[in-house]
């Protein structure tokens, strides 16, 4: 029990500790909520790039503080994004005084991964994705016999559309991180997830229809790289349980030397 950094707490005490790392967690989201409000119109400027650069050039509004609203929501967002790392770094302070060292060095390549793996699918969401789906869903207007259908977007319903986008696909390439956390913990095994990647397929798909417009192009922009997570996944399982089993086995002939 040695190894443990710190003894067993009183209950008051984790909540008091809990408190605080909510309290570093509100502030830094406030903080970035402060700076990117002052920054809503360029950082509105970067969401609508890619409906700029499919053809649209007008978005509307159909509420008279809709623009107000609308730069809210600008700032929430990506005052979200930049606390991030914090909030997961506060979350790791309040878990981490109860592992073992052992298990603090093992997760926390995990947890640097996390904001990469989670800004590398945000990134695929913006520079791919999106622009996708807009260059096909923007095609159903045009005249018809006469009449001109016309897309008229309302900015609300855009930055909707884009904020699924970009947290569907971030917290999905979170994935290997969760995957190896579960085996990490004896939840799941390496066999339980090899057997198991018909299923993970199918959700693969089935988690792309909820996450993404009902076109099958974009579907297919997240589930095809979901499932390559999940095989990437099995093979980072496999490296990561054969170092531990060669490190189990060098301590075991230590000690009995």
């Amino acid at each position: 029990m040695s190894e443990i950094d710190d003894t067993q707490a009183p209950l008051l005490d984790h909540l008091i500790e809990l408190r605080r790392r909510l309290l570093w967690s509100i502030a830094a989201l406030a903080v970035a909520f402060g700076g990117c409000m002052y920054f809503a119109r360029q950082i509105l400027r970067f969401l609508v790039a890619p409906l700029k650069a499919a053809g649209q050039v007008t978005v509307i509004n159909t509420e008279v503080v809709g623009g107000f609203f609308v730069e809210l929501k600008v700032a929430f967002f990506a005052a979200l994004m930049i606390a991030f790392p914090v909030i997961a770094n506060q979350l790791w302070q309040f878990v981490a005084p109860g592992l073992y060292r052992k298990e603090k060095r093992a997760l926390l390549p995990f947890l640097l991964a996390t904001p990469v793996l989670f800004l590398l699918g945000a990134s695929m969401a913006y520079f791919v994705a999106i622009p996708a789906a807009l260059k096909f869903l923007l095609t159903f207007q045009g005249d018809l016999d006469g009449v001109k259908q016309e897309a008229l977007l309302e900015i609300n319903n855009y930055l909707k559309f884009t904020m699924q986008f970009v947290f569907g696909f971030g917290l999905s390439f979170l994935l290997p991180v969760l995957l190896m956390l579960l085996e990490h913990a004896g939840i799941v095994t390496f066999e339980q997830l090899k057997g198991a990647w018909r299923y993970a397929t199918v959700g693969a798909f089935a988690l792309s229809a909820v996450l993404t417009p009902p076109d099958i192009g974009s579907q297919l922009l997240l589930a095809v790289p979901l499932v390559g997570l999940y095989f990437l996944s099995l093979v980072a399982i496999w490296f990561t349980r054969r170092r531990r089993e060669k490190l189990a086995e060098a301590e075991s002939e230590a000690e009995a030397a």
